[in-house]
């Protein structure tokens, strides 16, 4: 039976429908991503789930008995809480639990035959093992360090960064593990590696997950499912990211084959019209009218299958596709052994790069370490503490979080004709309509004459991007650009920076958009120290997992040489001690002992009236206990034996 059960949903704001007769069905250990455009329903989707708001219609069905937990975009926490508290918070119920399941344990040390306690330790046991919370303790204190909150631990949580809190928000849900997670765009405000533990969570613990996400790697990584929502419909696919295009590319050659079909008919009936119809007879009215009803979806069919050829095509081109000419080379950026140190903490030291007018580079690193500050650097916005740094004479435009650039009292016309008018030049110098152009970042017309102050994140971080190409530059700078983006404007943005001809330098935890566009890295690796790599990021951090693997594995073996050591530094022993001669020879009378013991209790369980006189309950675990004490009397007879072997010869 389905966890989650939606039949038939539909929901509409005004005139706009968000979901029309919409299934979707939610299994056990199922993770399922959901993915579309903004503004398509994803959102919805998520809060009539969690009962926020209510369908026009349709079922929804929900197991009562499933307990589900929703990751808020803004987090809210109570009063002087510290970090520790603020995530120990929610999980009072498991250490509740444990508490329970210790003090019956110790209740069960005198009272082992009540048959009550011994049900209730077992459905705690259950519970426990499920929400992997028998080390607790240890998991927060992981979980603390892998999402950079450790520095953090005893500060008021309410003065935390929103990015900080929402890391807080997911540690305590992580850790919670509730029967059915939501998360909507997890891996916002986590660098690679916060990801990549996330990852592994997600997947050791077997979590049921329904989650928005334009991390492309991560879906990939993670999702069993894919739920692409689009007009009204929710469409699903087997597998992550990169199977749902592989089904969507066979989608798209089914629409074509059946367009193929269905204009061959559309002749056959055009041809029946002309010729065939020679009465009016009800038969022939109705095949008239199924003549233009296939006439009009033959008209429709084009755009909807050009629309998806588009999207498909932006996404499958080739990930490291090199130009054909290369341009001669100008020097941007010079830097020879720059230091730079913000309090007591270095961030960059003995840093040497030069930046061509060609380059395409991705700064990475973990959160903290110093990539906003070599961007800084770089727009002039912060001086270096030591070394040389050189920049040429050219033209800079830099795209960050903030979008400093957009005036909120100002309409998107307003933003883009500032003189007036309603063209627009590019940055390649094409002279576009305004519409024409906005068109390309999924802005519907009517949206010209909205403030920017009323549009959502999203839709104004696709303003600013769209204007950041109206500028002729020859370096770009871009600061998380694919933050609060859904996946087709990730897409848009990917084609028009692989079209820009100068350079670029940008900041990215997302490793799909790493992959794609940069031509090199800037990783920096700790103490300050920044490496210049030119594999692409997903190969360079499987590489760096498996180095750290290898030294764990060399860590090991090293422990073992010790302890091989230290165990042939004693003399040779040439017979056992009195003591284990002593037990060697009482051991197997002791064994003849525990297997008549062991033989009687398993007559006495297999007849009624003698277990319904003792009790199922203690003669099991009387059972259990002498096999237990005869498999580790077993084990040492042995271990006494070879020893005696050796001994002789």
């Amino acid at each position: 039976m389905a966890l989650i059960d939606l039949q038939n949903i539909s929901k509409q704001y005004d005139t706009k429908v968000i979901l029309k007769d919409a299934n979707f069905t939610l299994q056990s250990g199922q993770r399922v991503a959901v993915i579309g455009q903004n503004g398509q329903g994803k959102s919805t989707l998520f809060k009539i789930i969690m009962r926020l708001v209510e369908p026009d219609s349709g079922e929804i069905s929900i197991d009562r008995s499933v307990k589900i937990e929703m990751l808020d975009q803004q987090p809210k926490f109570k009063a002087n809480l510290s970090v520790r508290d603020a995530i120990e918070n929610q999980l009072v119920e498991l250490k509740s639990a444990k508490l329970e399941y210790e003090k019956i344990t110790n209740e069960l040390m005198t009272n082992y035959e009540d048959e009550n306690l011994l049900r209730r330790q077992s459905d705690l046991a259950s519970f426990l093992e499920f929400h992997n919370a028998w080390d607790l303790d240890n998991m927060i204190e992981r979980v603390l360090v892998e999402f950079q909150l450790k520095q953090y631990e005893f500060k008021d949580v309410n003065l935390l960064s929103g990015g900080e809190q929402r890391r807080v928000s997911l540690a305590g849900l992580i850790l919670k593990k509730p029967d059915i997670l939501l998360l909507d765009e997890p891996t916002n405000h986590l660098d690679v590696y916060m990801v990549e533990f996330l990852e592994e969570l997600l997947l050791k613990n077997n979590f049921t997950l329904l989650f928005i996400s334009h991390d492309r790697y991560f879906i990939d990584n993670i999702a069993t499912n894919v739920v692409e929502v689009e007009g009204g419909e929710l469409r699903r696919f087997n597998g992550g990211y990169s199977s749902y295009l592989e089904q969507k590319a066979q989608i798209l050659s089914n629409m074509q084959k059946e367009h193929e079909n269905l204009l061959r008919l559309v002749k056959q009936e055009a041809h029946w019209m002309q010729h065939g119809v020679t009465a009016r007879r009800k038969r022939n009215e109705r095949r008239k009218a199924e003549y233009f009803d296939l006439k009009q979806k033959a008209k429709t069919n084009p755009a909807a299958i050009k629309k998806m050829s588009i999207e498909l095509q932006r996404e499958q081109k080739s990930f490291n596709s090199e130009e054909k000419q290369q341009n001669k080379k100008k020097m941007l950026y010079e830097l020879d052994n720059i230091h730079k140190t913000l309090g007591d903490k270095e961030l960059i030291k003995d840093f040497t790069t030069r930046i061509l007018q060609k380059d395409t580079i991705a700064i990475v690193g973990p959160n903290g370490s110093g990539k906003s500050t070599l961007l800084k650097i770089f727009m002039e916005k912060m001086k270096i503490d030591k070394g040389s740094f050189k920049k040429g004479d050219f033209q800079i435009a830099y795209f960050d979080q903030q979008r400093e650039m957009l005036d909120d009292d100002k309409t998107i016309m307003e933003i883009f004709c500032p003189n007036g008018g309603d063209r627009v030049v590019l940055d390649d110098g094409r002279n576009m309509h305004v519409f024409g152009y906005l068109k390309n970042f999924l802005f519907p017309k009517e949206y010209l004459d909205k403030k920017v102050g009323v549009l959502s994140g999203g839709e104004k971080n696709r303003v600013a991007l769209a204007l950041l190409f109206t500028k002729r530059v020859d370096c770009m700078i871009l600061d998380e650009p694919t933050n609060d983006l859904d996946i087709p404007t990730i897409n848009i943005l990917e084609e028009y920076l692989q079209n820009f001809q100068g350079a670029l330098i940008f900041v990215s935890h997302d490793r799909y958009f790493v992959d794609k566009i940069a031509k090199k890295l800037f990783v920096f690796t700790g103490n300050g120290h920044i490496m210049e790599s030119f594999q692409p990021y997903s190969e360079y951090l499987q590489i760096e997992k498996e180095l750290k693997e290898l030294d764990n594995l060399e860590v090991e073996i090293q422990k073992e040489k010790t302890s091989v050591k230290v165990v042939n530094e004693p003399k040779k022993q040439t017979k056992l001690s009195y003591k284990d001669q002593r037990e060697y020879d009482s051991l197997p009378n002791e064994l003849e002992e525990l297997e008549a013991k062991i033989e009687e209790l398993n007559s006495c369980l297999a007849d009624p009236k003698c277990y319904e006189k003792i009790g199922i309950v203690t003669l099991s675990k009387e059972l259990e206990e002498k096999k237990a004490i005869y498999e580790e009397k077993v084990e040492r007879f042995l271990t006494l034996e070879e020893l005696v072997e050796s001994f002789n010869s």
